[in-house]
């Protein structure tokens, strides 16, 4: 399982679970995503940050979507390889 054309998830329900605002943050989300067993589609967004933690700053960040079934389960790999920053809970919630 691994990163898929998005098209591939034609009619599916799909979950955005995180945002990665780094390159190498977003290559550890591909490693746990793609060890678990998860497909799953990635799309630049922006994403606000704090600057100096005051100033709200807009980023280009890559966001990493699985079928909504796998939301859940997605969610809990990253967060056990300690991927939180970027997390995104469930919207539906």
């Amino acid at each position: 399982m691994a990163l898929v054309d998005p098209d591939q998830f034609t009619g599916e329900a799909c979950s955005r679970i995180y945002i990665a605002g780094r390159l190498r943050e977003a290559q550890h989300v591909e490693r746990v995503l793609s060890a678990g067993g998860i497909d799953y589609f990635v799309e630049i967004e922006k994403f606000r940050k704090p600057l100096l933690g005051v100033i709200p700053r807009e980023y280009d960040g890559v966001a990493f979507y699985v079928a909504a079934a796998h939301g859940d389960t997605g969610r809990h790999l990253l967060v056990a390889a300690g991927l939180r920053a970027g997390l995104v809970e469930d919207e539906d919630q």
